[in-house]
């Protein structure tokens, strides 16, 4: 099958999903690495927060970075595989954000614009980046 030209945004999308994958990947481990000294720096309403998460949400947290770093470079790289690695990365990351948002206080503690910004947004990036790979699938923009 003959590959389509791929649009000039392509490069700038790659990029930006790299970016924005790589702040996950520093997100996580920043979260999961925190020191003491810094655990104890924090007031103290969120540092109880960092009790209220499970060992499965950091199981799946980074889950979901590893794979949506992978996803981004494969995507850069213009590999098919990227797809699946976006749609891992989004199966995963959904349920850490259920509960990060309704089953801890971080809504007590940062308030509801604060605690759903990122989520959203998180989800967001996941969903068009699922879609957008797709879409490179279907064009034929991606290199075998």
């Amino acid at each position: 099958m003959k590959q389509n030209t791929m649009p000039k945004w392509f490069s700038t999308i790659a990029i930006i999903l790299v970016l924005w994958n790589l702040m996950g990947v520093f997100s996580f481990l920043s979260h999961t690495f925190i020191s003491q000294e810094a655990l104890a720096a924090l007031p103290q309403n969120e540092r109880a927060l960092y009790t209220q998460y499970p060992l499965w949400t950091t199981i799946i947290f980074g889950i979901a970075v590893g794979t949506g770093i992978c996803g981004a470079i494969g995507f850069l790289l213009r590999k098919n595989w990227s797809f699946m690695a976006f749609l891992i990365s989004l199966i995963t990351l959904i349920p850490q954000m259920i509960h990060n948002v309704f089953f801890t206080e971080s809504i007590e503690v940062y308030g509801l614009g604060m605690t759903l910004t990122m989520p959203i947004l998180v989800v967001i990036f996941g969903i068009l980046s699922v879609w957008i790979s797709n879409r490179a699938i279907n064009n034929k923009w991606y290199i075998k």
